[in-house]
Parts: structure tokens; C-alpha cells; sequence
């Protein structure tokens, strides 16, 4: 299989996928950790799509250990690592790691035992292309406030300061982006560079802490940022992973508009609906008259946000605005989407529906903020 080389990141490509897990440990936990470990191996091991995993300690550090595990493809691994499941399954471990770090990667050529000494040419067209990236990591963080409290929390939210830009000398903030729908908020960021460093070097800055503690009685899950295990516990129920970015190859129109569209799934419908919408993305980066520019994709469990920079206004032309260009897609996303949670009932087939949907769909911006050169 090859994916577009416009597509910089995807969890689609049918590739398996390589998870590590890095770790340090406290001083003394190694026992209780290895007892976490082997509840966690046990449950894992049912889950469908894992294939195996390995836990090694450091022949330098003992205090240092690594869990690496092979999933068939990436949605599978995703719908583990999101659910409630899995938040409780590690719940066990927080109490013996001082710091971790999770790095996720599509394994695209693989040298074995059992593999040919020389490729099979007639094997090339399945292989996984290597993506061509930007250097820009995209991630996003959602979480709902109470009903009543949304002028207030997007005023917050709107009023802070900035932190400053460059992190370290590899890592720098580009671009964050906040919108509202409803009482769902969804904070997207690209930062060049290291992620992890990145997210940690915000959430010391001052000016953000005090907007976090600000927000903190207006939350419908309750938090202690002061409390690492119920800051890690809310961080990994917020995270709203990207599952795609792709980009028109055409040289960048001088304006570009940025816009969260909400697509919210039938039960267990998610990751097919932000696949189908990953489709239709990649198709209109290659269509050169297409108003979307640019698009990351966003999904956990049944909540799918497609971000997208296009040309003119969203409603020019909505079709196209919703990922709904082709022969009966409209009808796909129809089966997949849960139109009584956005106010859109009946047929996608009709052009008022449409409209309603594209309304109902598009994001409250509340706050859009690049770095000076990006």
C-alpha cells in the first residue's frame, strides 16, 4: 500500500505500528512495577489488533525501562490507548514512575529470518511510503465545561497571555488552536520539534497555569494539576489525537482561513468516520480546485474534529467545506454520523440539510495564535 506523499501523518496506511514506552522508575518500585506490568500484559493481550509486546530493563541504568509492543495497524492500538479501559489498566503503575514517554511508529521495512535476502520487485507497490513531513508535530486536547459556564470559560481562554514561542533550541511553539462548540472545548497545537518538551515547557509557563486554575470550577471533570496522578489522569482522558494531516502540494493562497468542523459518531462509529473523512481530505489535496488547503484530522472514541485551512468562506461551497465530495458520500457520512447530537435529522442528500449540518458542525473560534515566522 503507498499513501500520498502529501499526507505527513496518518494512522490509515495499513502499516503495523511499533509502540515504545519509555520509563523511569522510583527508587525501590521495581517489584510493584513488574506486578503492574504483568495485569496490564494479561489485559492487553486480548485486545484486538495487539500482536505481542516486550518489557527490557537498561544494562546501564536499572532504574530505566522500556515496554515496547506491535499492533497490526494504528486505529486498533488508538481505541485501546483512549478508553476507559486502558486509564484504569496503568492507574497501578503511576505510583512507580517518575516519567514517561510514548512514542508511536509505522514500520515500514522490516529485515528477518524469514525475509528475502533480495526484495521481490513485484512486492515494491505494497509497501508503506515514507511519509515526507514538516517537522511540525499536531495534538489536541478536548474536555467539556459546565452547561451555563461557556462565555466565561472561552473568555478565559481568549484573555491570556502567550508563552514564549521557542522552548529549547530544537523545540518551538507555532500555532495553537482553540474552539468552542457547545460546552466542548478542543485546543489544538503544532509545535516544531519535540512535543512532549514542548507541552511541558507550556504547562510550567505562569500566565498558563493561572488560566488552567481559572477554568478549574468551571470543568465537568474535576481536576488538581498540583496532583500528578489527577493531572495524568485528565490529560489522558482530554488527548485528541490526530489520525491524519494532509496538504495541498500547490503553492499556499496569500489568505487562508482556519476552521474546527465537530463530527460527532454513531457508537463505536468513530474511527470509521475520521478514516472516511481522512479519504476525503487526501482527495482534495489533489484537486487543484478544491477550497481545503490543508487538514488534520482528530479523533477519540466517538468525537472526530476535523480542522481545516481553506480559501473564501465555509459555506461557498459546503460540500466540499464537510469532506463530501464523490458519489455517495454524502450517504457514508449519513450512516456514520450522529445527526440528532449535531440538530441535523434526515437525508445528507439534500442541500438544506447540508447547510444545517455545515452550521451546526462549525466550531466557536476562540482564539487563533502563530508564532511570528510561522
Amino acid at each position: 500500500m503507498t499513501t500520498s506523499a502529501r499526507i505527513s501523518q496518518s494512522a490509515f496506511d495499513g502499516s503495523r505500528l511499533r509502540v515504545i514506552l519509555l520509563l523511569d522508575l522510583y527508587e525501590g518500585a521495581q517489584q510493584q512495577f513488574l506486578e503492574a506490568y504483568e495485569l496490564m500484559r494479561r489485559q492487553v493481550a486480548s485486545v484486538p489488533g495487539h500482536i505481542s509486546d516486550q518489557l527490557c530493563q537498561s544494562i546501564e541504568n536499572p532504574s530505566q525501562w522500556l515496554i515496547t509492543s506491535e499492533w497490526e495497524s494504528a486505529p486498533p492500538f488508538l481505541a485501546w490507548v483512549n478508553s476507559e479501559e486502558h486509564v484504569e489498566t496503568v492507574k497501578p503503575m503511576h505510583s512507580c514512575v517518575r516519567d514517561t514517554r510514548s512514542m508511536r511508529y509505522s514500520i515500514l521495512r522490516e529485515t528477518g529470518p524469514r525475509q528475502p535476502q533480495t526484495p521481490d520487485p513485484t512486492q515494491a507497490s505494497d509497501r508503506v511510503a515514507a511519509r515526507v513531513g514538516d517537522g511540525v508535530a499536531r495534538h489536541a486536547l478536548t474536555f467539556t465545561v459546565k452547561p451555563g459556564s461557556e462565555s466565561k470559560v472561552a473568555e478565559l481562554l481568549a484573555g491570556y497571555e502567550s508563552p514564549k514561542a521557542q522552548v529549547d533550541e530544537t523545540t518551538r511553539l507555532r500555532r495553537t488552536s482553540l474552539f468552542m462548540h457547545g460546552n466542548r472545548v478542543v485546543r489544538a497545537v503544532e509545535v516544531e520539534g519535540d512535543l512532549l518538551v514542548a507541552l511541558r515547557h507550556v504547562a510550567r509557563q505562569p500566565e498558563v497555569r493561572a488560566v488552567e486554575e481559572a477554568i478549574n470550577p468551571y470543568l465537568e471533570q474535576d481536576r488538581d494539576l498540583t496532583d500528578p496522578d489527577s493531572a495524568r489522569v485528565f490529560f489522558t482522558r482530554a488527548a485528541l489525537p490526530a489520525v491524519q494531516h494532509v496538504v495541498s502540494s500547490r503553492p499556499a493562497p496569500a489568505e487562508l482561513r482556519r476552521h474546527a468542523l465537530y463530527y460527532p459518531a454513531k457508537e463505536g462509529r468513530g474511527m470509521d468516520l475520521a478514516r472516511l473523512l481522512a479519504h476525503q481530505d487526501a482527495a482534495a489535496a489533489e484537486d487543484p480546485d478544491s477550497p481545503v488547503y490543508g487538514s488534520t484530522v482528530f479523533q477519540r472514541d466517538d468525537i472526530v474534529v476535523r480542522l481545516i485551512d481553506i480559501t473564501g468562506e465555509l459555506d461557498v461551497d459546503p460540500v466540499a467545506s464537510l469532506g463530501l465530495k464523490g458519489p455517495q458520500k454524502a450517504a457514508e457520512l449519513e450512516r456514520l454520523l450522529d445527526g440528532a447530537a449535531i440538530g441535523v435529522e434526515g437525508s445528507l442528500e439534500s442541500d438544506r440539510n447540508i447547510n444545517r449540518l455545515l452550521s451546526h458542525a462549525d466550531m466557536l473560534p476562540v482564539t487563533d495564535r502563530s508564532s511570528a515566522d510561522s
